[in-house]
């Protein structure tokens, strides 16, 4: 029996995503039967206004921002959840990363 799987996407200025990748690989993510270090990466443009209280890492408070991100896709064991979104926050370099996570259906139901 396999393991349930997760798809975690997340959001990473593009001279970070090596980096952020590097970290979230470390922690377990990315395992495709016997390949590793697997993932889509495609290249877009992110958007975020910094408020009141934020400590941006790009921008200025009150002032929008356009930058060069990628966004990452890749799946992960579920029981390893926790540590992989752990080693994402400690990895990227924005204070709130975007990022989502989602649990896939078992291909094998029947």
């Amino acid at each position: 029996m396999t393991q349930p799987l997760d798809v975690l996407v997340f959001y990473s200025p593009v001279e970070s995503t090596e980096d952020v990748l590097a970290a979230v690989f470390a922690a377990g993510a990315g395992a495709v039967g016997d390949y590793r270090d697997c993932a889509f990466v495609t290249r877009g443009r992110g958007r975020f206004r910094p408020t009141a209280g934020a400590n941006p890492t790009i921008g200025s408070v009150g002032e929008l921002a356009l930058v060069a991100e990628d966004r990452v896709e890749l799946v992960l064991d579920r029981h390893l959840r926790a540590d992989v979104v752990a080693a994402l926050r400690a990895a990227h370099p924005y204070e709130e990363p975007a990022f989502h996570v989602v649990e896939t259906a078992d291909p094998d139901a029947r």
